[in-house]
């Protein structure tokens, strides 16, 4: 995909950070409830963290009030530095090998019909943590058999040994989100590389296209509407499933900036966009996250796909 050199160079120090005024459509809920410190006593109780907390999701209200989390593993310290994130980053501890039996203990807890998993990145192991992935779908199916798993996975640095012992486990959706245009790659997410996304999520359907695979992008970050298309046929043409779209919200003025609030008719018309494309599902709207809604659609897409093929 051609990009332009010069809007390619962006001086960090030219970069306006104070946040943006939220228009009328930005509402987040805080979170409350019952249900929420329930939720948030059996997590410390485990010792296990949540991108909800980490990341500071917008629809951690919401979730935890209804008793879903998504769950991150691999530590708490991510060895990237993406410009979006609010999970630390550094150097992290040694890899918990006790950590997914905590997480398989907290999703049959909590009774979870679907349950999400992802982590921080690890690149100082040859395997990323792939391991880690695989053991906790497994004592989850041990644990808990009716429910159904999503792994938000790395890139893994592009790694195909790495994809294959998480695929192997066979979760039913195989997540990776792309986050933004490849013009912007550097910029966002300085470590990252598009071709190793294209890695991931094109051989996860040529290792096992039953598993449905899924993306994400984020706008805001001053990328052009017609960027967020062609990123979105790339997505298509590698055999994603699943697609979310959903605004950039600045975590700290230490962050990358907001260059603009898309607006609801927008999230529309590119919903309208990817369905048209043959995505099987999309969720496009301001406060769209990766795991928003995740369980209607792994229960609706795979019933649909056991019609077509049974």
């Amino acid at each position: 995909m051609a990009t332009n050199p010069t809007r390619d160079r962006i001086n960090p120090e030219t970069i306006d950070t104070t946040p943006r005024r939220r228009p009328s459509w930005i509402r987040v809920r805080a979170p409350s409830g019952e249900n929420y410190e329930d939720l948030q006593h059996l997590m410390r109780s485990k010792a296990l963290h949540t991108v909800c907390e980490e990341a500071g999701c917008p629809n951690m209200g919401e979730c935890w009030g209804s008793g879903t989390a998504t769950f991150l593993m691999l530590g708490d310290v991510c060895t990237r530095t993406c410009g979006f994130c609010d999970v630390k980053h550094g150097r992290p501890s040694i890899l918990d090998w006790e950590e997914p039996e905590r997480v398989a203990q907290a999703v049959m807890k909590m009774g979870l019909k679907h349950a999400v998993i992802t982590s921080v990145n690890r690149d100082e192991r040859r395997d990323g943590g792939a391991p880690i992935f695989a053991m906790v779908i497994r004592r989850i199916r041990q644990l808990l058999p009716g429910c159904s798993i999503e792994v938000l996975i790395p890139d893994f640095k592009g790694s195909l040994e790495a994809l294959r012992i998480v695929m192997a486990a066979r979760p039913e959706i195989l997540n990776h989100n792309v986050e933004t245009v490849p013009r912007l790659f550097k910029h966002v997410q300085p470590q990252d590389r598009y071709i190793w996304s294209q890695a991931v999520l094109s051989n996860a359907k040529y290792i096992d296209p039953d598993v449905l695979t899924k993306s994400g992008i984020m706008v805001g970050l001053g990328e052009t509407f017609e960027e967020v298309q062609a990123t979105m046929q790339d997505l298509r043409s590698w055999g994603v499933d699943i697609l979310t779209i959903g605004q950039y919200l600045q975590p700290s003025r230490k962050h990358l900036p907001i260059e603009r609030y898309y607006t609801p008719d927008e999230f529309e018309a590119l919903k309208t966009y990817g369905l048209e494309l043959g995505f099987q599902w999309v969720e496009s709207a301001p406060l769209v996250r990766s795991s928003y809604h995740a369980g209607e659609q792994v229960r609706e897409l795979s019933a649909v796909h056991r019609k077509l093929y049974n």
